[in-house]
């Protein structure tokens, strides 16, 4: 129920208030008209269902990097603690620059606009530390080999956190959703002869009405949809990308000698 809600929400009860108004003034003055439905599919249907897929498939691509980087973060701290037997220092150092990093990552999404480029900064800084974490193990004797294959899973965390930059910061087409917008809003209105000859037609205004209404509720709903949908960090509606700092990182806890993650939520 909380769901509909949200989808449901003021802005469709006044398009919807504004169809049934349109819909008995053109009951009442004789104004109706078969109009086609061809209209709705152009204008509507094609661009609307484009930008929900378009805008659901970035968030399957902000879902599928960002669980690349916590692999990557893990993947790190197991060779610090792994490689070098008996030197637990490596494990608690790898540990707390990757609760750093994944916690300046989930601020760096979160943030408002304004504030992006001093989070991202803070990223760059935790991406360093871990760098030269790696160099520290190639100095105690780690092979080279297994240092290159710890700083491919470095660049590979680089990479998607690029991706995921990319996704906060761009959304779909402006001009399309702008087209889309329009047409979503003014159509349930625009069809209100359309509402008085179906009324005519079934021998009572009710009838007319409820189309009216399930028009407005559809069109604009599938608009709030598209909205929803558009910034998969923004912590608004159901289908965002839930950035739990705290518990994204339980696979460190495996290291019974190292210290908990809780102050995690302290690095947003």
């Amino acid at each position: 129920m909380t769901n509909l809600f949200r989808i449901f929400d003021l802005h469709v009860a006044v398009v919807a208030a504004l169809t049934l108004a349109a819909t008995w003034m053109c009951l009442n003055y004789g104004v109706q008209s078969d109009l086609p439905f061809e209209l709705i599919a152009i204008a509507v249907v094609f661009p609307t269902a484009f930008s929900i897929a378009a805008a659901h498939r970035r968030r399957e691509d902000a879902l599928e990097s960002l669980a690349s980087l916590r692999a990557m973060i893990v993947a790190i701290y197991y060779a610090h603690r792994d490689w070098i037997a008996g030197q637990p220092e490596h494990a608690l150092r790898a540990r707390g620059i990757s609760g750093k990093l994944y916690g300046a990552v989930c601020a760096a999404l979160a943030c408002k606009p304004d504030a992006r480029m001093e989070k991202r900064l803070s990223v760059a800084d935790a991406f360093s530390e871990l760098s030269e974490s790696i160099e520290t193990l190639k100095r105690a004797g780690v092979s080279g080999g297994e240092i290159s294959r710890a700083n491919q899973f470095l660049y590979n965390g680089v990479r998607d956190f690029e991706k995921l930059r990319a996704i906060a910061d761009y959304r779909t087409s402006s001009s399309l959703r702008a087209f889309s917008k329009l047409f979503l809003n003014i159509l349930p209105v625009l069809f209100a002869p359309f509402y008085a000859h179906v009324a005519q037609e079934a021998g009572h205004p009710l009838f007319g009405y409820a189309v009216a209404l399930a028009f407005a509720l559809v069109l604009v709903g599938l608009d709030n949809v598209q909205d929803g949908l558009e910034d998969p960090f923004d912590g608004i509606g159901v289908d965002d990308v839930k950035l739990d700092v705290a518990g994204e990182l339980f696979w460190l806890r495996a290291d019974a000698a190292a210290e908990p993650v809780a102050d995690l939520r302290q690095v947003r």
